[in-house]
């Protein structure tokens, strides 16, 4: 867990510290005015209730949807092939830069879903795949594309699958 951590914190760029320090500024301004205003209750219990809200949820919504902008990426897969004599998926795509920052690397995974007709039994099945592989590509270009190949392997499952990519790039 420590090394988690420890890589989470060396993972950091300017603008999470920027977003960390703007969260706990707004955190005390609205408990700074909670205290000022503490005459008019229901305000007052309104603007700590915020303030704490801010406070929980800024750093980890902004977090997410920072990494999303900043990172944007575009992963489209070319095709996907099951091999008949051994047990595996070979699986071909492409992972578009669309972000206006070079990308260091990128974690490309693709995971192997059971597949059914109903959407709630996809949501719960995309919840715990049936197997998953992943790949590490470096050295991204902003709107460049490079051309992937993964293999998941074993994969000995006999009935109807689905297979999903995504990629997390920083």
């Amino acid at each position: 867990m420590k090394e988690k951590i420890i890589a989470f914190v060396h993972g950091l760029i300017s603008y999470d510290y920027i977003l960390f320090g703007g969260v706990l500024f707004l955190f005390l301004l609205f408990l700074i005015l909670a205290i000022i205003l503490r005459n008019r209750t229901g305000l007052s219990i309104f603007l700590i209730l915020l303030s704490f809200a801010i406070l929980f949820l800024g750093p980890t919504l902004g977090y997410v949807e920072m990494r999303k902008y900043l990172f944007k990426n575009e992963v489209a897969m070319d095709s996907q092939q099951r091999l008949t004599f051994t047990p595996a998926i070979v699986v071909r795509g492409s992972l578009k830069n669309e972000s206006q920052l070079d990308f260091k690397s990128c974690v490309i995974t693709a995971s192997a879903l059971k597949a059914s007709s109903s959407a709630l039994k996809n949501f719960v099945y995309s919840l715990k795949p049936l197997k998953s592989k992943s790949i590490v590509e470096l050295g991204l270009a902003k709107g460049d594309t490079r051309i992937f190949k993964i293999i998941v392997e074993p994969f000995t499952y006999q009935n109807d699958y689905n297979i999903s990519l995504k990629a997390s790039c920083e």
